[in-house]
């Protein structure tokens, strides 16, 4: 069962300083996020630390609720279905679902929940993600988020059952 991380805010203790490193620029990919009908939905980054690779969402849908994403295999937001962003990224051939027996495949990601005002925020930690290179997200046409109409029920192959395309964000490598 693949386990996301949540990412943990800590203040800083009076008196005491943290210095991070920064991600270089190149350990950064934003994914403008955009409707079937092309206005903006907001923004996705994955971000490369030495800690490991980190997803955030800041993003508006149309209502409120919870929605599935999924990481697909070609970066191409063409609306308004968003058929061209292709299949879910799934380098290892498993089926759907951190809940099916035969998956989850990289592509899966947590749900989304959207409240009353709207917008979806999330972070979180991605394991065992592999960005450039053999098996990585970014190659050469990239990859997309997608956002779906539904909750995604973490079991049914392929999509978890979360409906249509209704969000999509390209990142390039």
């Amino acid at each position: 069962m693949r386990k996301f991380l949540p990412v943990l805010f800590l203040p800083l203790i009076a008196g005491c300083t943290t210095i991070a490193p920064s991600p270089a620029a190149s350990d950064i990919f934003t994914a403008d996020l955009v409707r079937g009908d092309g206005s903006s939905a907001g923004v996705a980054t994955i971000t490369k630390r030495g800690n490991g690779v980190f997803f955030s969402l800041k993003s508006q849908a149309t209502l409120a609720g919870t929605f599935g994403m999924h990481l697909h295999s070609i970066g191409k937001c063409e609306g308004p279905d968003f058929a061209s962003a292709g299949g879910h990224w799934n380098p290892g051939m498993k089926q759907h679902g951190r809940d099916n027996p035969m998956g989850p495949h990289n592509g899966d990601l947590p749900n989304a929940v959207a409240g009353p005002d709207k917008k979806m925020t999330l972070e979180f930690q991605m394991p065992d993600i592999v960005l450039k290179g053999e098996g990585g997200l970014l190659d050469a046409d990239g990859a997309a988020l997608i956002v779906h109409e539904k909750a995604d029920d973490y079991k049914t192959d392929p999509t978890g059952n979360s409906g249509k395309r209704m969000i999509c964000g390209v990142f390039k490598g």
